[in-house]
């Protein structure tokens, strides 16, 4: 499974591919930042974040990609910028049918060090001990995409199964349902 992290932001928002499954060695594929100016326009930087996300799947052919969701924060301009860069990476996916996964950051955290409660620095050298790296990615968004594309590749096929189940107890439900009010089924009801 090849997955492409993104850490959403409007000035850097990071990117990382990781490929392998849940229980083997993961391998980094790449790892970056795509940066926009804080002075530009905000419809240039969302291009720009679009097209250096576009230049990710172009280059890495990824058949997930993993985003960080988004969360209510103190700081409204923050939220409402790292929603948007949020936007751009599902929208990038979603044109070329590639499935999107969003993750909390509690999520990410506790999948990647065991703790939901980590800090960026324990994030970092986790994803450095897990991907056999020399040195943390900086900056720390850089390292963020990773843990994203980790987390999703151990939790995609608990995930699945979850909602295969789901899916099946569904319809099992509608088909009972379905049976309930069929005539032959009604013909053995008491009035």
């Amino acid at each position: 499974m090849r997955v492409l992290g993104v850490d959403p932001g409007l000035t850097r928002c990071g990117v990382g591919v990781v490929e392998g499954v849940a229980g083997r060695p993961l391998t980094m594929r790449g790892v970056g930042v795509v940066r926009t100016p804080a002075d530009a326009d905000l419809g240039h930087r969302l291009v720009a974040i679009e097209q250096g996300i576009e230049r990710w799947l172009d280059e890495h052919r990824p058949e997930f990609v993993a985003v960080e969701r988004v969360f209510s924060q103190h700081n409204v301009r923050t939220v409402m910028g790292t929603a948007q860069a949020s936007a751009v990476a599902m929208l990038c996916a979603s044109r070329r049918g590639i499935p999107v996964a969003l993750h909390t950051p509690s999520e990410i955290k506790a999948a990647v060090t065991g703790s939901g409660r980590a800090d960026k620095a324990q994030v970092g050298a986790m994803v450095t001990r897990l991907l056999r790296l020399d040195a943390p990615p900086k900056p720390a968004d850089a390292a963020d995409a990773l843990a994203l594309a980790i987390c999703h590749i151990w939790r995609a096929p608990a995930q699945n199964r979850l909602q295969q189940a789901v899916a099946q107890n569904r319809l099992q439900q509608a088909a009972a349902q379905h049976a309930s009010k069929t005539p032959t089924a009604q013909k053995g009801r008491i009035a």
